[in-house]
């Protein structure tokens, strides 16, 4: 595979639909047991996803944004990332968070209204750097740029990645953080989830290129579009990528094209907008069903199996569901303290007004 700058962009694909080998796989692909942990991983993360959204749906969790049909997207980023790399996430990204680092009891911490759930350690157990979970859209995208600048300036042979979906590239941050990265050669590695729909705006009228890696050819940066739903694909891709911005070669923009398989949010509902039909067609596609299929192809795989790893994938997320249910509440003032490094004496004032008020309500005191 290479990368390109130029207008015409190839989608890097191995796996068809059908988990069936459409081109020569590279060298590290014969490693088995690396496959089958991308697999379990893959599971595992779709297994919790389901459980978050439970969660919502019966008022014991706040909003949820869904990442069904991104676990080849997330799990490939996350597995080719150094450790001491650096990650700034979007709110779509718990699989690629929980290859970090942080667990299924963090993310539920985070959609449960904690800032807890954005201090995890790194899977070697230093303190993680990465970025916590970006809402706003587009804004991670010169975070990371000013990440990369410090790498670069420091000397060190790290990279900041960050991910953003198909709505994201239309916003005038991610367009100045790819300039930004081109223009100083930074480390840095953009990766778009093109899952088709940005809320209720479908990619066809998001963007009037044929794909969104040509945005790459204005930052003067390469850019490669992935299938998504590969994560042989993916995970090629991104190794070379983050290698390339290792070496000093500077950034690259990835585009990966997967399909929203979910609402946007469990505050969505995308039946008032999708068509039945078009989304029964993107399962066909879907990678978890892909990468099975080449596992099974190989021999490596089986029913047995399957349903032993479901049986532990369910044992995993609901000890991270009753380790969340039993944290104890945060105290109101709590909202002051991850806002702010130190208080102005306003700030201080409304804080101690907070404490007084919330005691008095633990008191039986209203008003």
């Amino acid at each position: 595979m290479t990368f390109t700058s130029k207008s015409a962009v190839t989608q890097v694909q191995y796996l068809d639909d059908e988990g069936n080998v459409v081109q020569p796989l590279p060298a590290w692909a014969d490693d088995l047991d690396l496959l089958i942990n991308f697999y379990k991983n893959m599971v595992l993360v779709r297994t919790y996803d389901k459980k978050a959204i439970a969660l919502q749906r019966t008022g014991q969790m706040g909003t949820y944004p869904s990442h069904l049909g991104a676990e080849a997207v997330g799990i490939g980023v996350g597995s080719a990332m150094a450790v001491d790399d650096v990650y700034v996430p979007y709110y779509r990204d718990m699989p690629t968070m929980m290859m970090r680092g942080a667990s299924m009891a963090h993310n539920l911490l985070y959609w449960g209204g904690s800032e807890r759930g954005s201090y995890f350690n790194r899977p070697d157990g230093a303190l993680s750097e990465d970025f916590p979970i970006c809402v706003p859209i587009a804004t991670q995208c010169t975070h990371a740029a000013g990440i990369a600048a410090a790498f670069k300036l420091r000397g060190e042979r790290r990279v900041a990645v960050t991910s953003i979906g198909d709505g994201g590239t239309s916003k005038g941050d991610f367009l100045e953080a790819i300039n930004c990265a081109g223009a100083w050669q930074l480390p840095c590695v953009f990766v778009i989830n093109n899952n088709q729909w940005a809320i209720s705006v479908p990619r066809a009228i998001q963007c009037g290129a044929p794909t969104l890696a040509q945005k790459a050819v204005g930052a003067g940066i390469p850019g490669v579009q992935v299938d998504g739903n590969d994560i042989i694909a993916v995970f090629d891709v991104m190794k070379k990528a983050l290698e390339r911005a290792r070496s000093g070669k500077g950034a690259t923009l990835i585009e990966a094209v997967s399909y929203r398989l979910s609402d946007h949010t469990t505050a969505d509902d995308a039946t008032r907008y999708r068509p039945a039909e078009e989304v029964n067609d993107a399962w066909k596609r879907e990678p978890v069903k892909r990468l099975r299929q080449y596992l099974h192809h190989q021999g490596v795989w089986n029913e047995d199996k399957e349903l032993a790893w479901q049986s532990e994938c369910n044992q995993q997320v609901q000890a991270a569901v009753e380790q969340y249910l039993a944290t104890a509440k945060e105290p109101p003032e709590a909202m002051f303290d991850y806002h702010f490094e130190s208080l102005s004496e306003p700030l201080a004032s409304q804080r101690e007004q907070l404490i007084e008020k919330a005691m008095r309500m633990a008191g039986g005191e209203h008003g």
